[in-house]
């Protein structure tokens, strides 16, 4: 799908007020409501806004800890990525994992209510046998900055 400045725009615009309402997106980029709503159906079916949600202060919320765990697994073998893969799905403290290439085959975002829950989510996981084979655990201070605004300008330039 080629994007053009206005696709660009409703982009952009939706990553800091995903709850926009469909008038004042359309004004805020300058179209008039029914190109920016077929614009913004054509976004979303191409695949490009993959949904809409909320960001919660958890410091807010409720005591927690976030914690980033670098992982190795057991073996490098198709079947024990996509076992340790599903099994990432399964447990709701793992916010995000994400497959890296280097020194450590996966990266996991952690948020547990404190430290001692985590380490017993990490006790879970290797009682369970899903291929982790060693893991270093990384505590947040304090967050500094967190998911934004993808930079478009400079993933778009030529």
């Amino acid at each position: 799908m080629r994007l053009d400045e206005r696709d660009i725009q409703i982009l952009s615009v939706l990553t800091q007020d995903g709850r926009i309402t469909k008038a004042a997106l359309a004004d805020k980029i300058g179209l008039s409501p029914t190109p920016c709503w077929e614009r913004l159906r054509k976004l979303e079916k191409a695949g490009l806004i993959e949904g809409y949600g909320a960001r919660i202060n958890l410091r807010k919320l409720a005591p927690h800890v976030t914690v980033f765990v670098s992982v190795e697994i057991t073996d490098h073998t198709a079947a024990s990525f996509r076992a340790f893969e599903a099994a990432m799905q399964r447990y709701d403290e793992v916010v995000a994992c994400w497959a890296l290439g280097g020194g450590f085959d996966y990266l996991l975002q952690i948020v547990t209510r404190d430290i001692e829950a985590y380490q017993q989510l990490i006790d879970e996981m290797l009682d369970a046998r899903i291929g982790l084979s060693r893991y270093f655990t990384y505590i947040v201070t304090k967050p500094v900055k967190g998911v934004g605004r993808p930079p478009f300008e400079v993933l778009l330039q030529p």
